[in-house]
């Protein structure tokens, strides 16, 4: 995850799902994958057949450093790696924090 002043850009690594296996929601604040993999693997030898299945459901909250309009959210699929930009509220984009400077006791 890398942030700008404008975006909060999340990049994740799903290998072995295709976009139809995915659910992903977003709030303001947090981002919620879930999905499941669903794997078969057959091997052949000398007139046998090995088949294995592998299943298994995962689910994932990742909470945002700063509030997202979550209706604008753009979301990339591509050979297993999942690309969503978070644009950020205005409220957000023009933050101003003041920060205190302490001065040591003499």
């Amino acid at each position: 995850m890398h942030e700008t002043d404008d975006a909060i850009y999340l990049k994740l690594e799903l290998p072995g799902l295709e976009a139809k296996d995915l659910d992903i929601q977003v709030t303001q604040d947090a981002v919620h994958i879930s999905g499941e993999r669903k794997s078969e693997t057959k091997t052949q030898d000398k007139g046998i057949t090995k088949s294995e299945f592998y299943y298994g459901k995962f689910q994932r909250v990742i909470p945002l450093s700063a509030k997202v309009q979550n209706t604008n959210v753009i979301a990339d699929y591509k050979d297993g790696i999942l690309n969503l930009t978070l644009p950020k509220t205005e409220q957000e984009k023009n933050k101003v924090v003041k920060v205190n400077l302490e001065q040591p006791a003499a």
